[in-house]
């Protein structure tokens, strides 16, 4: 017992700790958080709730739920970046208390301390939990749906509020990133109420049509709203970003079908190690549930629906013709939770199914992630010349020990890992070793890592930009040239016209009455017309 309180308190300060200190010395990176930040600034600035803009220009990419919440939290505490930041970091500690809420009740206190560390300590929680982005918000109402459908199928009395909870969830999630906030959690139901045949019971206690009245009541409003606005400007932008974004490749993000294999390896070590072996295997006990040669546990009922909704995402998502790391992290509760139910096999049992596949897996992914943090320096002075074109600033870093630092940590952790695992008077060590091994990574990169990545990257243009805001009027014009970068028009608080040195509406932009400022990389200064030549 007292373990399990150290453990507790533990989770909450990493938790606190992880997520407070310096959540806004991060400038905003490009493009998604500087577009969400901007678009809630603007929000705030017009007093427009109802439609979204993006440097004054209409924003039909995603829903206004989280610009309200991003714009309360500019209204309480002012407009920086923690508070931009802020609504993602509490809804990351939010979902870390979910986690442990539900696994709890369903399977004990020690499965839910584990279950919460994995969830909390990986590159990927880690990581969109402290961007202004929709995921974090969104997987904690994707996460409540999947979980309360659980609770309330398989309490032992009907809990029709619980029923409500799933529905209202899945309500909120799409009116924070579209139809994808109730495909997620069907994702796993659907699969699971066919493959247990319990859609009649379901159909008895889920009363499934009202579902669809609360999902509606939720979501439908704005939808209607921005309707009757926007008319069909809007439902052509919306069926661009849903329809449009799963057939197509948008903004650059395709990528192979195999692209989300090494984000999941990386993304959610070390736990990642031992997921496949857990899926591989709950999957296939259930094909033998099937065709009724055992009876299924509760325990087993539950990872079964974990395991087809973790499969079921990786595949929807897989097929989505645009796809970026942070889509698969709906998975990452479910998962934290397989491979915790997995880890107490380990420590009760001498050998658990899986063993023998999930420590390769662990050495091979923790050894390659480690040498290749070692040959970043290297890496880095090889594109050096394309990189500076980008970031000019990025000529005069030095990154001296820290990559080799960072990159020990994972090989010796991993190799500690590996070694208590083997251990069988140490292996109930080896999870605190992950723990640790992913805390100090995380901690040699956020207090190194970023601060360089601030100063020579991401820094620069934008201090630009706050200068170009403080001399601008409401009449005068700020360009930027070069990639585009959203971020800018939050720092300046001012419309940025993003173009190319040749582009056709240059002409009459540096004609237009008011003075101009332009934010340009070095290497375009040469790029750039007659007409600019003597700007300094």
């Amino acid at each position: 017992m007292c373990v399990l309180l150290l453990a507790a308190w533990l989770l909450g300060v990493e938790g606190g700790w992880l997520f407070g200190p310096d959540l806004g010395a991060l400038g905003l990176t490009d493009r998604d958080e500087g577009s969400n930040a901007e678009a809630a600034r603007e929000m705030l600035e017009t007093g427009d709730w109802i439609s979204p803009t993006l440097n004054y220009e209409p924003r039909y990419a995603k829903p206004a739920f989280v610009y309200w919440l991003i714009s309360g939290s500019y209204s309480l505490f002012g407009i920086n970046e923690f508070t931009a930041r802020l609504p993602s970091a509490l809804s990351g500690l939010c979902l870390l208390f979910l986690q442990y809420v539900f696994v709890r009740r369903w399977a004990g206190p020690t499965v839910a301390i584990f279950a919460s560390c994995m969830l909390l300590l990986n590159l990927e929680f880690l990581g969109i939990n402290r961007m202004v982005l929709t995921d974090p918000e969104l997987v904690v109402f994707t996460t409540l749906a999947g979980y309360s459908f659980w609770h309330a199928l398989h309490h032992e009395q009907t809990k029709r509020w619980l029923f409500a909870i799933f529905y209202l969830a899945m309500g909120f999630g799409m009116l924070l990133k579209g139809p994808v906030g109730i495909i997620i959690p069907l994702v796993g139901v659907i699969p699971y109420l066919t493959l247990t045949r319990q859609w009649g019971t379901f159909w008895q206690r889920g009363f499934p049509l009202v579902g669809v009245v609360l999902v509606a009541a939720v979501a439908a409003p704005w939808y209607v709203m921005m309707f009757q606005i926007h008319g069909e400007a809007y439902w052509a932008a919306a069926q661009a970003n849903t329809t449009g974004r799963f057939m197509n490749p948008m903004e650059g993000h395709g990528g192979t079908l195999l692209f989300y294999v090494p984000v999941l390896l990386i993304g959610f070590f070390p736990w990642s190690a031992f997921l496949s072996s857990v899926l591989f295997h709950t999957l296939k006990r259930w094909k033998a549930f099937w065709q009724g040669q055992a009876l299924a546990t509760q325990e087993q009922h539950l990872e079964c629906f974990l395991s087809l909704w973790v499969v079921g995402l990786l595949l929807f998502f897989t097929l989505s013709s645009t796809r970026l790391p942070h889509y698969i992290y709906p998975l990452f509760p479910a998962a934290a939770l397989l491979v915790a139910l997995w880890w107490k096999r380990f420590l009760t049992e001498e050998t658990p199914v899986g063993l023998t596949a999930s420590t390769r897996v662990l050495i091979g992914v923790g050894y390659l992630l480690g040498i290749a943090m070692m040959f970043v320096p290297a890496v880095f002075q090889l594109f050096m010349k394309q990189i500076a074109k980008e970031f000019p600033a990025a000529v005069n870093v030095d990154l001296a020990w820290l990559p080799s630092l960072v990159g020990l940590v994972m090989v010796v952790g991993t190799m500690l890992m590996r070694q208590c695992m083997r251990s069988d008077t140490r292996r109930h060590l080896a999870l605190w070793v992950g723990c640790g091994m992913m805390l100090i990574f995380t901690v040699l990169v956020a207090r190194g890592g970023l601060s360089i990545y601030q100063q020579y990257f991401i820094g620069p243009p934008q201090e630009l930009a706050v200068i170009a805001g403080y001399n601008l009027g409401p009449d005068d014009r700020l360009i930027q040239f070069g990639r585009k970068r959203p971020s800018l028009s939050f720092y300046a608080k001012h419309k940025v016209y993003f173009l190319g040195v040749n582009d056709e509406e240059l002409p009459q932009h540096l004609t237009a009455s008011g003075r101009k400022m332009a934010i340009i990389q070095t290497q375009l200064r040469e790029q750039l017309p007659e007409a600019m030549a003597h700007w300094t």
